[in-house]
């Protein structure tokens, strides 16, 4: 078994970058608390509220996941550092058009609001980019760490490609939309994707953090990595539910 890297500066940068996403989520859920408004729709405090607790979260689960990788350290540290800076970019472009009253995906309304969503939509492809790089390193070569990790890991990168393939398909479809016309229902139609798209965002630090608490544990390494397997196939099951549903209400 393979120790996992020592921490070095790029993860203190990327774990520093990600608790501020989390703390500007939570200070846009108080925000919400004294503004109110709704909390749903294209315009609303739920967006730099989740955003921010997302992207910070992600970010932070993702550094520590990928230290169990076997890539270059040169790469490992390209890839967070591109990744850290989208976070920061589709959290401030979120929260920008939040605090402008206007929706932030899909708002082609205007030169400002257009050049917003664009770099989303491009923050979003670069965001692909790399954990799909990530993804694929997960499967080249076994991850190291205590028993049940390497199938933690695993199984978290291939959820988390299902989020960001219902994230892609939820632009794809509302551009698609926006450019024929029909900009209200743009910003509806992604609610059907949305579940699918939530669940499966975060098994990379579930499945993960759980073989990691069981390593605290006096059970051995068969129990473990048989407990790691359950939680992994009710884990899957539950985004095969959210998949079912988001096909019969796309």
């Amino acid at each position: 078994m393979r120790i996992p890297r020592v921490p070095r500066t790029v993860d203190r940068v990327c774990h520093v970058t990600g608790s501020l996403l989390v703390l500007a989520g939570l200070v846009h859920l108080v925000v919400f608390a004294v503004d109110g408004g709704p909390w749903d729709g294209p315009v609303s405090w739920r967006k730099p509220v989740t955003f921010g607790l997302s992207f910070g979260v992600t970010l932070i689960a993702i550094t520590w996941v990928t230290s169990y990788l076997r890539t270059g350290e040169r790469l490992r540290t390209v890839l967070l550092l591109v990744l850290a800076a989208d976070c920061v970019v589709e959290v401030g472009g979120i929260t920008l058009q939040a605090w402008r009253r206007v929706p932030s995906h899909l708002n082609m309304e205007s030169p400002l609001n257009t050049a917003v969503s664009m770099t989303l939509a491009v923050g979003g492809g670069v965001l692909v980019a790399v954990l799909t790089v990530f993804a694929v390193a997960s499967f080249r070569h076994r991850p190291a760490g205590p028993a049940g990790m390497p199938l933690a890991v695993r199984s978290g990168f291939a959820l988390l490609l299902v989020a960001l393939a219902s994230g892609a398909a939820m632009i794809a479809r509302g551009v698609v939309l926006t450019r024929t016309g029909h900009q209200e229902a743009a910003y509806h139609s992604t609610a059907p994707l949305k579940p699918l798209h939530g669940v499966s965002l975060h098994a990379v630090l579930v499945l993960p953090l759980l073989a990691r608490l069981l390593a605290r544990t006096p059970r051995g390494e068969r129990t473990r990595e048989r407990i790691v397997a359950a939680a992994t196939g009710c884990y899957a099951t539950a985004v095969a539910a959210a998949g079912v549903w988001a096909a019969l209400t796309y």
